[in-house]
C-alpha cells in the first residue's frame, strides 16, 4: 500500500477512535486516583487516632455535590462558549472561501457546534424556568446548614 494514501486515513481512525478512548480513559483514571488518594488519608488518619469520628471525617471529605444552581450555570457556560466558538468558525469558513476560493472544515465544525450551543443556552433556560423553586429551596437549606455551624 502506498505511504501517500495511509496517512490521510489513520488520521481519522485516530481523531475518531483512538482520541475519545484517551479521554475517556484519562478521566476514569483521574478519579480513580483522587478515590485512592481519600482513600490512603482516611486510612492514615485511623491509623494515627483510632479513636477519631469517621463518619465525620468521611463527610468532611467527601466531595460535595454540585448545586442546582451551579449545574445551569455550567450549562449557560457551554452554550454560550460552544454558540459564540460556531458562529465564529462559521464566520471563519466564509471569510477563508471570500478570500482563497478554496474550502475549509471550519464551516463544518461551525455547524456542528452551533446547535449544541443553542441546546445548551435552551437546557439552561428552561431549567431555570422549572427548577426555580427548587434552586430556592436548595438556597434556603445551604443557608440554614451554615447558620447551625
Amino acid at each position: 500500500m502506498d505511504e501517500g494514501i495511509l496517512i490521510p486515513l489513520l488520521v481519522p481512525i485516530a481523531c475518531g477512535c483512538v482520541l475519545p478512548i484517551m479521554i475517556v480513559w484519562l478521566i476514569i483514571r483521574k478519579k480513580m486516583n483522587e478515590t485512592n488518594q481519600r482513600t490512603q488519608i482516611m486510612l492514615a488518619a485511623i491509623e494515627k487516632n483510632p479513636d477519631m469520628d469517621i463518619e465525620g471525617l468521611m463527610k468532611k471529605s467527601s466531595l460535595k455535590p454540585k448545586l442546582l444552581k451551579e449545574k445551569l450555570l455550567t450549562k449557560l457556560l457551554w452554550g454560550t462558549l460552544t454558540t459564540l466558538l460556531g458562529i465564529s468558525m462559521i464566520g471563519c469558513h466564509f471569510y477563508v472561501r471570500k478570500y482563497t476560493y478554496s474550502t475549509s472544515p471550519c464551516g463544518f465544525i461551525g455547524l456542528v457546534l452551533l446547535p449544541i450551543g443553542i441546546a445548551f443556552l435552551i437546557s439552561y433556560f428552561t431549567g431555570k424556568k422549572m427548577l426555580a423553586k427548587e434552586i430556592e429551596a436548595e438556597e434556603q437549606q445551604l443557608i440554614a446548614q451554615t447558620g447551625k455551624e
